[in-house]
């Protein structure tokens, strides 16, 4: 059996949900600039590729209907390339990646594409398709949003609100320090959007067009005083907030 080797990565920068640079960005086009990026850095023209797997949570409106194949479009890859959309939730672009392995390594498929994207601003909104979701034979703690599950790992494994903190804390000091070193610069692909920014007193909608180069979401200004401070999303006695939930 041969192996499979990983020769060239590259990503967009994380943007903020709902209020960051890509709010306005369809998921094909979000995802078009990383693959060229990263055939680009393999010398690849695109025509070698086999097979494109990407993996998505939420594979809907922006991002439904085998968006693998629709990024292969937008990426401006032939139409040889085959697409293939993986959902596994949270790791669904890993399992994407380990896929693409299985078929260089055991079904003859000499250049594989993988990767994993999510559009919360243009599917996780009021566009979201919730028809007819629930079935009754499923059992239904199958369905808890993040934030419930999240309440009752803690409450499971006596995770508590300061440990929590705590830990989102470090994550925040260690990102800022990343990002001032520069360590994640060579792996990201500066991307430009036209985004929707909206008034705050009165509500009225502009386009910007923004260059984004780093990822957006996290806030080196973070300190425990500020995370303590901050209410659980889910009242009294619960331990998740906007401060240390992912």
């Amino acid at each position: 059996m041969r192996e499979a080797v990983i020769v060239s990565t590259a990503r967009t920068p994380i943007g903020k949900a709902y209020r960051g640079a890509f709010n306005n960005l369809e998921v094909p086009s979000l995802v078009a600039p990383a693959v060229k990026a990263a055939l680009a850095r393999a010398g690849l023209s695109g025509g070698e590729v086999e097979e494109a797997v990407f993996g998505s949570a939420l594979t809907q409106g922006s991002a439904g209907i085998n968006v693998a194949r629709h990024i292969v479009q937008a990426a401006g890859l032939p139409d040889s390339v085959a697409g293939a959309t993986v959902d596994r939730q949270c790791a669904s672009g890993l399992n994407a990646i380990a896929i693409a392995s299985h078929m260089v390594r055991c079904e003859g498929v000499d250049v594989a594409l993988a990767g994993g994207v999510d559009s919360i601003s243009l599917v996780q909104n009021a566009h979201w398709n919730s028809y007819r979701y629930r079935d009754p034979l499923v059992r239904q703690e199958y369905y808890l949003g993040m934030l419930d599950t999240a309440e009752v790992v803690a409450e499971r494994y006596g995770v508590t609100r300061a440990a929590q903190d705590a830990y989102a804390l470090q994550s925040q000091m260690r990102t800022a320090k990343a990002q001032g070193a520069g360590i994640f610069a060579d792996e990201i692909v500066p991307l430009e959007a036209v985004k929707l920014v909206t008034d705050k007193g009165t509500r009225d909608t502009r386009e910007e067009t923004v260059h984004l180069e780093q990822d957006e979401c996290n806030r080196p200004g973070t300190t425990a005083e500020g995370l303590a401070s901050l209410a659980a999303v889910q009242g009294e006695g619960k331990t998740v907030t906007a401060g240390n939930a992912s």
